[in-house]
């Protein structure tokens, strides 16, 4: 498949699906255990980058699984991204961390645009996804400190109608949560990195 991407800015501009379309993907509590967050502080900002590349007939994007600490966010699939550094723009956040995780230069990273805020209630984030593309398959060289491994996520499977798929999970190793999430390369992709790409896929849906 091929990407309008002159579309795609344009559509970025326009309000944007939201909560709507990130509740599709939220995960609820199973049973009598469920996770309490109590924040004192107001949320850190931070940004995560939908990184766009082409590969034969399809558009993949990287993905990361972070190293399985405990945590809340252990083992967990991501997209590229972290806290923000003070005086940092949300792009060139996303920028910095896609460097620092997995290798990628900021100089070959053409910026599209950027999706929604959200809030990542369990770490007390609050993200902002930013969308770029690379002209030609990028190499990367994940920090084996902060990344296991780089999945690639397909375009077209996630905009396969049967993309969404439902099952229990343990988050944190703790709450059993019946989560809606999309499977990339056999890895379960839930969470808020499933509702921002959710986020994506429907816009990408209205242009195609």
């Amino acid at each position: 498949m091929e990407i309008d991407y002159e579309a795609l800015r344009k559509r970025l501009t326009l309000p944007l699906p939201g909560a709507s379309a990130h509740n599709q993907m939220r995960a609820e509590p199973v049973g009598a255990i469920k996770p309490r967050f109590e924040h004192k502080m107001p949320p850190r900002p931070g940004s995560v980058m939908i990184l766009l590349y082409p590969n034969g007939n399809d558009v993949l994007f990287p993905l990361t699984k972070r190293p399985d600490y405990l945590g809340t966010h252990g083992g967990q699939i991501s997209l590229p991204g972290g806290k923000a550094e003070p005086g940092e723009t949300a792009v060139e956040t996303a920028l910095r961390e896609t460097e620092e995780e997995i290798g990628i230069k900021s100089n070959a990273i053409e910026i599209v645009g950027t999706l929604s805020d959200f809030f990542v209630i369990p770490s007390n984030f609050l993200v902002t996804p930013v969308v770029a593309l690379m002209h030609a398959q990028p190499v990367f060289s994940p920090d084996p400190k902060e990344v296991v491994k780089v999945l690639h996520g397909s375009v077209s499977k996630l905009l396969d109608e049967a993309a969404i798929r439902t099952r229990e999970i343990l988050a944190a190793k703790v709450f059993p949560m019946r989560a809606p999430h999309f499977e990339i390369e056999q890895e379960v992709v839930w969470g808020a990195t499933a509702m921002i790409l959710n986020e994506f896929r429907t816009v990408l849906k209205e242009l195609i």
